[in-house]
């Protein structure tokens, strides 16, 4: 132990004691003493028996340095003290203090080499420290020395150059700086010469410089100048990006996109644009309208910058009503042209942007700018319907805002012209069918027609009323479509375009394939076309005196007897008026020329046999068709028009010619059922019994009233009891022929109406023209028969047969003189044709219809005579033949009408005489065409002949079974 102290204190080590002297007072407390190492030293080391003791001390013991342990064992101490059981516990710390202790002094001797070993490492390093000094010592007073010599001559020179370069760089900076300052002199320039992409350009880089000079103060300041002048630029981008909406121009629109792919904003650029068309479509028609409003209106203090655009319509007058819609029209048609090549624009730009780059730079700045085309494209072709729209609204108030049912018939066929033109604008615009505008429109045409049509349905009664019936001269080629009204038919086929744009494809054939868009791209406006084509339209269909100047129908008149002036319908031997055959048997050319009797148009060329009424309604249904043509939706409205202006005049002509109370006694037949169904018809539903009647109040009320019209009286300066005329033969026949001259226009135009009229109403149309057209001819029957009932004298023949024996004995060779005197009725009247027809054309159907009526109530009256026969002999029945027979001779040469109608009326009722009692009866029930009285008066003058008096009675009771159903 004396050792080790003694080494320790050559190194100048403290001893474990000493060392322990320096803890804590609590550590200081477990150190044994001097005495009880010794102690612990003697006593004999049992290595298992120490261990045991350490490992018997508490754990707590281990735990801490600032642990108590003093304070912990009294803690411990019980509540009794037990001296010997402390002294014994006292112990027991005392063996595990002391076997602390000797471990802690095996550990210690155990460690003492390696501890002296790095003693020696410590005491090498602080000699190596103390040299380490020493030489950085001497190296500091040789760099004094260096820096003396060399540093402050050679680095300074350095220095100096170092400092010529910043300077220099600081130069160019400012010069840089100065070229920012000013470029906003070259900015203006540029503006003014319309470079926007270059001045966005300039602006762009003139930011970016200074982005890199921001580190100077004056920078930040033109910094937000430039930012400034930036925003202007856009601001006057804007500008001319509206300018584009009204006159489209390539070149600048190109510089504004450019400008605007320059700034990044190209979908801003196109929402812009939307906007700006919408704002110029209403800043136009506002533009328009008011300044023909304040045009109008002269010096009126109204304020009408102020009104609404829908206020500023109801101010429009009439007479500027036109000229300002297509005024609204051009320049609307202008912005539409305008955003159609803006459409164009990007098209053709896509196209040529769509080459592929392989870099990949390239590749994600395509895709950018794929986004910004499909935005675009999108945004363009939405914005096509919102544009047509707008335009449909501004044009759909200014026809809304002026009453239309006052205008001329051609202003209002204007304004549907233009409405169509611009419906057709908008289906090439976007496909739309315009449904906003039709319907305006169809209000507009609907309260337009009903007035007009009510004022036309009057002024044709007035024309009715006061229409002599003269032959109104037209050339012999007169044909519907070289009036006015049905121009429109002969420039398109198609019902559904204006006639403006049917102008405009007759006149070029090879711009029909082309849009409007296409036509007026370039210059020119498709509404300037309509006043154009009125001006050229012209009109010839009048004969000059009723004479054509043709030299063509002068060599007709020269020689009228050649077979080529002959119509066709002469060269059938003739047409059965009851079925319109022609006969079986054709007939030599030779045989036609000589019979011409019953022609009595010869002298006069077939032109048409029509009344300036006639002619007035014809262009009336050109215009209605022309209206219907324009506006398919009323198409209904104004076919049923049209079919009560030929009711009407069917009617006036039935009326003032065919009406008469001897029809049904006259046992003819003369009016169909059918006519009648057609002529009850429109009394009923056309016209208005209230105004001619003494019934007032019981038609209905008022409204019904409204749709009708009075029914027309014949002018007082037409005489229809002048036997001289014929009792107004000229006038029924222009009457009635031109009523089947309208009729024949009207089948004509009927596959035309056809494909205007909608399907669900087809069958009205059809039933208009197989119940009313196709009657018109069946008029000829009553009006001529009233001609033909008073040209003979019928009851002077009557007479004249009461006079006659015919219960003679032998059998006559010599006709009675009734005969004679009936052919010499019938001379004259065929006189009288003649006369008749050097001032007005007897068509051959017309003669023919004359001819029959008067042969047919001749062969009647020739029954009649020959049914007041009280007594009769054979021989008088044989008399009563021949008395026809050359009644049949003499009337063949007069007339060319084959067969003789009711030729076998008359025979059959003669030969009835020789018939047997049973024959008889049949002829009864077979032959009910015969009177009552003339049926009974074959019975009682065959009493004695060949039928007693039963079956005289049997047969007399057959015919009152006969009567009694008709009573």
């Amino acid at each position: 132990m004396q050792k080790i102290k003694s080494l320790m204190a050559r190194q100048g080590l403290k001893s474990p004691q000493e060392s322990m002297a320096d803890l804590s007072p609590v550590e200081n407390l477990r150190i044994p003493s001097k005495e009880e190492l010794r102690e612990l030293r003697e006593q004999p080391i049992d290595p298992q028996a120490e261990q045991e003791i350490i490992d018997s001390i508490e754990e707590v013991y281990f735990s801490n340095d600032s642990f108590d342990m003093v304070q912990h064992e009294l803690e411990k101490l019980p509540p009794e003290l037990n001296l010997q059981e402390l002294e014994e516990y006292r112990d027991k710390l005392k063996r595990q203090q002391a076997a602390v202790s000797k471990k802690v002094a095996d550990l210690i001797l155990e460690k003492q080499p390696a501890y002296v070993k790095e003693l020696e490492r410590v005491t090498a390093l602080q000699t190596n420290l103390q040299l380490a000094a020493v030489i950085c010592t001497n190296a500091r007073r040789q760099l004094s020395v260096a820096k003396e010599g060399f540093t402050e001559a050679s680095l300074g020179l350095l220095a100096n150059q170092r400092r010529r370069q910043l300077l220099t760089g600081l130069l160019k900076s400012l010069r840089t700086i100065k070229t920012l300052q000013r470029t906003d002199v070259r900015l203006s320039e540029m503006l003014e010469e319309e470079d926007y992409p270059g001045a966005i350009q300039l602006c762009l880089e003139c930011q970016k410089a200074a982005s890199t000079f921001k580190h100077y103060s004056c920078i930040s300041e033109l910094n937000s100048k430039l930012q400034d002048t930036l925003e202007q630029i856009e601001e006057q981008l804007d500008v001319a990006l509206s300018k584009t909406c009204k006159h489209f121009d390539v070149s600048h629109y190109t510089k504004v996109q450019l400008a605007y792919t320059l700034l990044g904003k190209t979908q801003t650029a196109m929402d812009q644009l939307h906007m700006h068309f919408t704002q110029a479509i209403h800043n136009t028609v506002f533009q328009v309208v008011l300044g023909y409003v304040e045009l109008c209106a002269g010096n009126a203090d109204t304020k009408f910058q102020k009104m609404q655009y829908k206020d500023l319509c109801t101010h429009i007058t009439l007479d500027s009503y036109i000229p300002c819609l297509t005024d609204l029209c051009k320049a609307l048609w202008e912005v539409m042209l305008s955003y159609h090549c803006t459409m164009q624009w990007h098209e053709e730009h896509d196209k040529q942007e769509t080459t592929p780059t392989p870099e990949d730079a390239a590749a994600a700045e395509s895709d950018e700018l794929a986004v910004d085309r499909s935005y675009v494209k999108k945004k363009l072709e939405h914005g096509l319907t919102r544009i047509w729209q707008d335009v449909q609204l501004k044009v759909k108030a200014y026809i809304l805002g002026t009453d239309m049912s006052n205008f001329k018939y051609d202003d209002f066929i204007v304004v549907l012209d233009v409405i169509s033109r611009l419906m057709q604008v908008g289906e090439e615009f976007c496909g739309s069918k315009s449904e906003v505008l039709q319907e305006s429109i169809k209000r507009q045409s609907v309260n337009y027609f009903k007035n007009y049509h009510r004022a036309r349905l009057e002024e044709l009664r007035m024309f009715l009323e006061n229409e002599t019936w003269e032959l109104c001269p037209v050339k012999s080629n007169f044909n519907i479509a070289q009036l006015h009204e049905f121009k429109f038919m002969g420039q398109c086929r198609s019902p559904s375009v204006s006639p403006s744009r049917q102008a405009a494809s007759s006149t070029s054939p090879s711009q029909e394939e082309l849009s409007l868009f296409q036509q007026y791209q370039r210059e020119g406006n498709p509404f300037e076309m309509h006043m154009e084509h009125k001006e050229e339209e012209t009109e010839d269909v009048l004969a000059s005196n009723g004479y054509e100047s043709d030299e063509l129908e002068k060599s007709v008149y020269q020689d009228y007897d050649s077979d080529s002036d002959v119509p066709e319908e002469l060269k059938q031997d003739y047409v059965d008026e009851q079925t319109g055959d022609a006969p079986l048997k054709s007939v030599p050319r030779e045989t036609v020329r000589t019979k011409k009797k019953s022609d009595y148009n010869l002298n006069k060329t077939n032109a048409p046999i029509l009344t300036n009424t006639t002619l007035n309604v014809i262009r009336l249904v050109g215009k209605y068709m022309q209206m219907m043509n324009i506006l398919k939706p009323i198409a209904f409205d104004v076919i049923h028009c049209v079919s009560q202006l030929f009711d009407y005049y069917l009617y006036a002509v039935y009326t003032f010619f065919g009406r008469n109370d001897m029809y049904e006694s006259s046992g003819l037949g003369l009016i169909s059922s059918r006519l009648r169904t057609t002529l009850n018809r429109i009394q009923e539903s056309l016209i208005d019994m209230e105004a001619i009647g003494e019934n007032a109040g019981v038609h209905g009320p008022a409204e019904d009233r409204k749709e009708k019209v009075p029914s027309p009286h014949l002018s007082q300066l037409v005489v229809l009891t002048n036997s001289g005329t014929l009792y107004g033969l000229a006038q029924r026949v222009v009457a009635t022929e031109s009523l089947v001259f309208l009729a024949e226009q009207f089948e004509s135009l009927q596959s035309h109406l056809d494909t205007m009229m909608p399907a669900a109403k087809k069958p009205f149309l059809q039933q208009f023209y197989s119940q009313t057209v196709s009657t018109a001819s069946e008029l000829r029957k009553p009006i001529y028969w009233i001609v033909a009932a008073k040209a003979i004298d019928y009851e002077q023949m009557l007479l004249m047969m009461a006079g006659v024996k015919w219960d003679i004995r032998e059998i006559m060779s010599q006709h009675n003189v009734y005969v004679d005197v009936l052919l010499k009725e019938f001379e004259q009247f065929n006189q009288r044709l003649g006369e008749v027809s050097r001032h007005v054309r007897i068509p051959l159907p017309v003669s023919n219809v004359l001819w029959e009526h008067c042969i047919r109530l001749a062969n009647r009256t020739l029954v009649e005579g020959y049914a007041n026969v009280k007594k009769c002999s054979n021989e008088g029945r044989a008399l009563m033949q021949l008395d026809f027979q050359q009644f049949l001779m003499k009337l063949e040469k007069l007339t060319d009408l084959r067969p003789i109608p009711d030729k076998e009326f008359v025979e059959t009722y003669i030969k009835a005489y020789y018939l047997t009692e049973n024959d008889m009866e049949q002829f009864i029930k077979n032959h009910r065409e015969y009177s009552m009285k003339q049926l009974a008066n074959l019975v009682n003058v065959c009493l004695g002949s060949h039928i007693n008096k039963k079956a005289r009675q049997k047969l007399l009771a057959a015919i009152d079974d006969i009567d009694r159903p008709k009573r």
